[in-house]
C-alpha cells in the first residue's frame, strides 16, 4: 500500500524531470541547467562537505527561530484568546504588524544583531510569531462553550482551565498552524541567508551566482531547499498522526 502511495508522485516527478531536460535540450542557449547538470552540481558539493554544513546551518537557525516563536506565541495566544479585552487591545497592533514582510526587518536585524546567526534567528522569529499567535487566538475563540462550562462546573480556575481544557482542545488547529508556520520559517531563513549571514542554503545560492555564474549550483541549492522543506513538512504531518494528537483528525484510508 505504501509503495503504491509513493508510486504516482515518483512517476510525476520523473515526468517533470523529463520535460525539464527536454526543454533544456531544445533551448541550449538558455542559462537554466538541466536536471543532469544540477545533479552533478549537488554531487560536487559532497566532497567539500558544503552541503551538510549549509543544511545544518539553515536547520539550526530555523530550529531556534521557530521554537522561540512557538514558545512565546502559544501561551500569549491562549491568554489573549481567553481574555476578550486583551484581544481588543492588541488586535489593532497585530493587524498593523501582520502585513509587514519579515524581509522588511532585515536592516533592523542587521543593525541590532550584526551579520550572523542572531540576525537570521530574529527574522525567523518575526516571520513565525504573528501567524502562530493569530492561529492560537482564533483556535481558543473557536473552542465550544460546552467544554469551558464543563471545566467551570468542576471548579477549574483560569490557569487550570487553560491547561486542561483550552490547550488540549486547540491541539488539532495548533498542529495545522505549526505546519504552516514551519514552512514560513523555511522561506524566511533562505531569504535571510542571502543577505544577513555567510553560510546556509540561501548563502549557497547567492555565492554560486557570484562565483562565476554557477547556475548549476544555484538550481542545486533550490532543489535541496525543496527536499529539506518536504522532509520538515512530513515530520510535522507524522506528529499530527501520533496517538496523542490524532484525535482531532479523521483517519484517511
Amino acid at each position: 500500500m505504501k509503495s503504491h502511495t509513493w508510486l504516482k508522485p515518483a512517476i510525476f516527478i520523473l515526468v517533470l524531470l523529463g520535460v525539464w531536460q527536454l526543454v533544456v535540450f531544445l533551448h541550449p542557449q538558455q542559462l537554466l541547467p538541466g536536471p543532469w547538470k544540477t545533479a552533478l552540481g549537488i554531487v560536487d558539493l559532497f566532497p567539500r562537505g558544503l552541503i551538510v554544513k549549509y543544511i545544518v546551518a539553515s536547520v539550526f537557525r530555523v530550529t531556534w527561530g521557530f521554537s522561540l516563536a512557538v514558545l512565546v506565541a502559544v501561551p500569549l495566544g491562549l491568554v489573549v484568546g481567553w481574555y476578550r479585552r486583551a484581544e481588543m487591545a492588541l488586535n489593532p497592533i497585530l493587524q498593523i504588524l501582520r502585513p509587514i514582510s519579515p524581509l522588511a526587518w532585515i536592516p533592523i536585524a542587521i543593525l541590532w544583531f550584526g551579520v550572523g546567526d542572531l540576525a537570521a534567528i530574529f527574522l525567523i522569529f518575526v516571520g513565525c510569531f504573528l501567524p502562530m499567535l493569530l492561529t492560537v487566538i482564533n483556535a481558543v475563540q473557536s473552542v465550544p462553550a460546552v467544554y469551558i462550562n464543563a471545566g467551570r462546573n468542576f471548579g477549574l480556575g483560569p490557569v487550570p482551565l487553560m491547561r486542561k481544557i483550552l490547550f488540549p482542545a486547540i491541539i488539532p488547529r495548533l498542529m495545522t498552524g505549526l505546519r504552516i508556520t514551519l514552512g514560513i520559517a523555511w522561506l524566511v531563513v533562505v531569504a535571510a541567508e542571502m543577505i544577513a549571514v555567510n553560510s546556509g542554503l540561501g548563502f549557497l545560492i547567492v555565492d554560486a551566482r557570484n562565483a562565476g555564474n554557477r547556475y548549476d549550483l544555484v538550481v542545486a541549492g533550490m532543489v535541496i531547499i525543496g527536499v529539506v522543506g518536504l522532509l520538515l513538512d512530513n515530520w510535522v504531518r507524522s506528529l499530527e498522526r501520533s496517538h496523542a494528537l490524532c484525535w482531532g483528525f479523521e483517519e484517511k484510508q
